[in-house]
């Protein structure tokens, strides 16, 4: 829980864009996040309603806004900017050209709803911060957003992929699971229907890929478990 509650004004303000930004969320997480009882998320949430927020409550769930209803621009503080202008600056180091344009594109978006002064303000950040790591800007995939979404839809994926230790071009079909980076790679742990085992794929290693209509059920998959797995594996004595 947070040391100290904000104030309920604020409280509120940020209770309705975690709203707008999720499609479901509870009580208790907004207790937590907040620092206050859940008796005191209540009553913010009756009063968001009370002045004409539309709020659907799922029993048991949580709350969600009603489909449709949009909001106004979200105005960023000069704060929130510049942590969002830094973490650029971080992106555009990233080996993956895809999540570069993404983030981007983004960023773009972002920077329009900025009041003129904040602009002003940006801009000379961006000129002031640097992050000294794959400082020429070297590409070495362009997938990540692609295998994000065929993670999200649960899409088939059809690739070529060259192994690690003999350069061997194999061809699999792997239903996509999580994604990790490590060491400036983007890795992709996915269910290898030719091995029938979950393998880690890195990104630099794909020749090519296509993401399949096909759809695949899901597993289940935990990430935190799979980790937990093969460190475990990792340390078994030889």
């Amino acid at each position: 829980m947070s040391s100290e509650p904000i104030p309920r004004l604020s409280r509120l303000s940020a209770i309705l864009t975690i709203l707008q930004s999720s499609r479901l969320v509870n009580s208790t997480q907004l207790s937590r996040k907040f620092g206050v009882s859940i008796r005191t998320i209540y009553r913010d949430i009756r009063s968001l309603e009370e002045s004409g927020v539309p709020i659907h409550m799922e029993e048991g769930k949580g709350y969600s806004l009603m489909e449709g209803y949009t909001l106004p621009p979200i105005m960023f503080s000069e704060a929130e900017a510049n942590a969002l202008i830094t973490a650029q600056q971080i992106i555009l180091q990233n080996k993956d050209q895809s999540f570069k344009d993404e983030y981007t594109n983004a960023i773009t978006k972002i920077k329009a709803v900025l009041k003129t002064d904040k602009k002003d303000k940006t801009k000379k950040l961006e000129s002031r911060i640097a992050y000294i790591k794959n400082y020429n800007r070297d590409v070495s995939s362009n997938n990540l957003i692609s295998i994000q979404s065929a993670i999200t839809n649960q899409a088939l994926i059809h690739l070529e992929y060259k192994a690690l230790y003999n350069s061997k071009l194999t061809v699999r079909d792997v239903e996509p699971m999580a994604m990790y980076h490590t060491q400036e790679n983007w890795i992709m742990i996915g269910w290898c229907r030719m091995r029938e085992a979950y393998r880690d794929f890195r990104l630099d290693r794909i020749e090519k890929l296509n993401i399949s209509t096909h759809l695949f059920d899901d597993r289940e998959f935990d990430l935190m478990t799979y980790f937990k797995s093969k460190l475990e594996i990792n340390n078994k004595p030889t």
